[in-house]
């Protein structure tokens, strides 16, 4: 049986029709059978910006490393993101989120997909406890990450990771309160791992990425369970909250 974000996710995009007009600027699309609601023109806003390969926050430069990563190196290899956590690209995200607008997951995968350089062995995602997704009734990284796989056609497991305690919505905490929040949340599938041995580098997708907390964690799992590289893909990143 479906599950009730599928149901609704098919539905959104039975119901979606290709855009006639730029959701941006609100100039007729000359390709009006394509799935991008953005013209040329306004794409702009969604061009990649000079950031840290490392952590993906902002730089003057494309650095391998800033100097914080430098000082205390992630647990992951390398961030890729779409942009910064600012209109127009946050709208599409929120919308994404929180009013069920599905369709535009497949277009936001595909700019993500697009910056990816090294394809993984596998794409899983940020889960949801089940109270949160029976809530939301669906999960936004789940979808995203679905997409991403098939854009780049690489294996796609979204029951990697599970969540086993129910956290409170991080908004508005600091770094050190978040890490707290999350502590044991998830547990590893560690079975999935161990019948293909052949998986040495993975990718977490997540729609926001602020402090890094959650990836973190999910990040030191894989290391425990021997997985060698870890991207993090995420639509939006955002400054770091101080401490």
């Amino acid at each position: 049986m479906l599950t009730n974000w599928r149901q609704k996710a098919m539905q959104g995009f039975a119901n979606y029709s290709p855009p006639r007009w730029c959701e941006i600027c609100r100039f007729a699309l000359k390709s009006p059978q394509s799935h991008l609601p953005i013209c040329q023109h306004c794409l702009h806003y969604f061009q990649p910006t000079p950031r840290c390969q490392r952590c993906g926050l902002p730089t003057l430069l494309n650095v391998p490393q800033c100097g914080q990563c430098l000082r205390t190196p992630p647990p992951w290899q390398r961030v890729v993101c779409v942009g910064d956590y600012q209109p127009p690209l946050s709208n599409y995200v929120h919308h994404l989120k929180y009013q069920g607008h599905f369709w535009h997951a497949s277009w936001l995968a595909q700019l993500l997909a697009k910056r990816v350089t090294k394809v993984p062995d596998m794409i899983t995602c940020v889960p949801l406890h089940w109270r949160r997704h029976w809530q939301r009734g669906f999960n936004q990284s789940e979808l995203l990450a679905s997409f991403v796989a098939k854009s780049l056609g690489c294996a796609h497991h979204s029951k990697l990771f599970r969540r086993v305690r129910h956290t409170k919505p991080q908004q508005g905490m600091n770094k050190r309160q978040r890490q707290r929040n999350l502590r044991r949340a998830f547990v590893l599938n560690r079975h999935l791992l161990n019948h293909k041995p052949q998986i040495h580098h993975v990718a977490i997708v997540d729609d926001v990425m602020t402090t890094g907390s959650t990836v973190r964690h999910l990040s030191e799992l894989l290391l425990e369970a021997g997985v060698k590289s870890i991207d993090i893909y995420c639509l939006c990143r955002t400054p770091e909250p101080k401490d």
